[in-house]
């Protein structure tokens, strides 16, 4: 590999041309290693100044940006000097992606009650007193579910990741919180029990 190396380390072509400098599956785990030893805490730091300060979120960007080159491992191995700005520049990539996700879809949790509800008919204000009183007879955790999914409008995988639980937790929870919101509405007498 020194002879690599020296012959041209700017000059590397693809890795589907030279395959034989590819480095094995076991080389890529040990590659990571060295790249969360060598350079985790400063793509760390990194990744949470561009956050204003997140270090949960620069964490989960550290942890997709080790993916990443874990993926990409056995060409990455390679090349040397040039890991640490493709490191850098796959962290702020990812980065950049979390702010467009956000601001294409910003969360925005606010109390049922304070929940715009301005319809025409007095049946409508009926039905939305009926629904708010009904709401707070469930847990945080059923509201905080229902609001995601049926209030903004969140999907099923953008749930999960707010609430940061799998996406089949958030299916059963909107399903036990729905049924909970029906027999709330049922007691009331606003749907048929």
């Amino acid at each position: 590999m020194d002879a690599i190396t020296e012959a041209g380390a700017g000059t590397l072509a693809p890795p589907r041309a030279h395959p034989r400098h590819l480095a094995p599956d076991a080389d890529c785990d040990a590659f990571v290693r060295d790249v969360y030893d060598r350079y985790g805490p400063l793509l760390l730091r990194y990744a949470a100044r561009l956050l204003d300060g997140d270090w949960h979120k620069a964490q989960d960007i550290l942890q997709e940006t080790a993916a990443r080159a874990w993926k990409h491992g056995r060409f990455l191995s390679t090349r040397g000097e040039h890991v640490r700005p493709w490191l850098f520049t796959v962290t702020r990539n990812l980065v950049v992606d979390h702010h467009r996700a956000r601001r294409n879809r910003p969360l925005e949790l606010m109390p049922a009650e304070d929940l715009d509800a301005s319809w025409d008919s007095t049946d409508s204000a009926i039905t939305t007193h009926a629904v708010l009183n009904a709401l707070r007879e469930l847990t945080e955790q059923q509201r905080t579910v229902i609001r995601l999914m049926y209030c903004l409008e969140y999907s099923v995988s953008q749930a999960a990741e707010q609430l940061d639980i799998p996406p089949g937790t958030v299916k059963s929870r909107s399903f036990y919180a729905v049924r909970a919101l029906r027999r709330a509405l049922a007691k009331q007498g606003v749907l048929a029990g």
